[in-house]
């Protein structure tokens, strides 16, 4: 009589620990996750009369209505010698790395509902290809910021200059990048029982980005507003904005806070863990519920 063998060469069921990258599977999915990686960054403008073309026209009229409203009508200061145009783009250049990361990440399930239910893969590799994809989109941003930055520098003979601390540029980014990562996982796995929170996204992001100082240097936040000034000061997003424009534009009056570098640190490991809990936890039924 013929015996059943039980002796699988691969079994797949649920993940037992909830805090699990399982980098070495992800590793083995690799290619997968190239080919993600390329999919995302061919697909964002595909049919599009601009294209790629919007990866530049974004950044700089976002930059220009900033400029306008914030410093030429609300008179808000930019730092002794700091050309307007040049500060705000480089918030707006970080913040559209975050925000996209973001708001793409948060619609993880219900964007690949169909994929998820037909064919296994590490889930966690979908969130992490858009966070590298949008490395591109951001690289093409940061050109545009030097492009301008050399012709406010040679032909305006603006006060701006790189410090040493952009060393840690790399860094700011990493940062920004786990910031982005963690919270969209764990909204991507709140949308796929409350649809409402996706909607209220929408609203949050555009709030968020008032209290990230994104188109104003904190200082001034402080000045003005003492009482609401912890909304900002704490705020991670904040910290980061602000030592990007000072480790690019070194705006005098600013210095690097080490206690600040270590408080956002630790915030975006915190949220990132958050999120890659609530993801791994979310990703065992989902399916039932998106």
């Amino acid at each position: 009589m013929a015996t059943r063998n039980d002796n699988w060469l691969f079994e797949i069921t649920p993940k037992n620990s909830l805090f699990n990258l399982n980098l070495k599977e992800v590793w083995e999915y690799r290619d997968l996750l190239v080919l993600f990686v390329k999919r995302d960054i061919v697909t964002v403008y595909k049919q599009t009369i601009l294209g790629p073309l919007w990866y530049f026209i974004e950044p700089i009229f976002t930059t220009l209505i900033f400029t306008l409203i914030f410093n030429n009508i609300a008179k808000i200061p930019t730092g002794e010698g700091v050309p307007p145009f040049l500060f705000n783009l480089a918030g707006v250049t970080i913040w559209n790395y975050f925000k996209t990361c973001l708001t793409t990440t948060s619609n993880t399930f219900a964007a690949n509902a169909g994929m998820f239910s037909k064919v296994y893969f590490p889930r966690i590799i979908t969130p992490l290809s858009i966070v590298v994809s949008n490395l591109f989109r951001f690289g093409i941003q940061l050109l545009i910021f030097v492009v301008f930055f050399i012709y406010y520098y040679y032909c305006q003979d603006a006060h701006i200059s790189i410090n040493a601390y952009v060393l840690l540029f790399p860094v700011m980014i990493v940062l920004m990048a786990m910031l982005g990562l963690g919270t969209g996982l764990i909204i991507s796995s709140l949308v796929t029982k409350y649809r409402d929170i996706k909607v209220l996204m929408n609203f949050g992001v555009q709030l968020l980005m008032y209290l990230s100082a994104v188109m104003y240097p904190v200082s001034y936040f402080v000045k003005e507003k003492p009482e609401l000034a912890w909304i900002v000061k704490y705020n991670p997003l904040s910290y980061i904005i602000e030592m990007v424009r000072f480790m690019l534009l070194n705006i005098k009056g600013m210095e690097f806070d080490s206690s600040m570098f270590c408080y956002t640190s630790i915030v975006a490991l915190v949220i990132l863990f958050s999120g890659v809990i609530i993801f791994n936890k979310a990703e065992k039924n989902f399916i039932d519920t998106v």
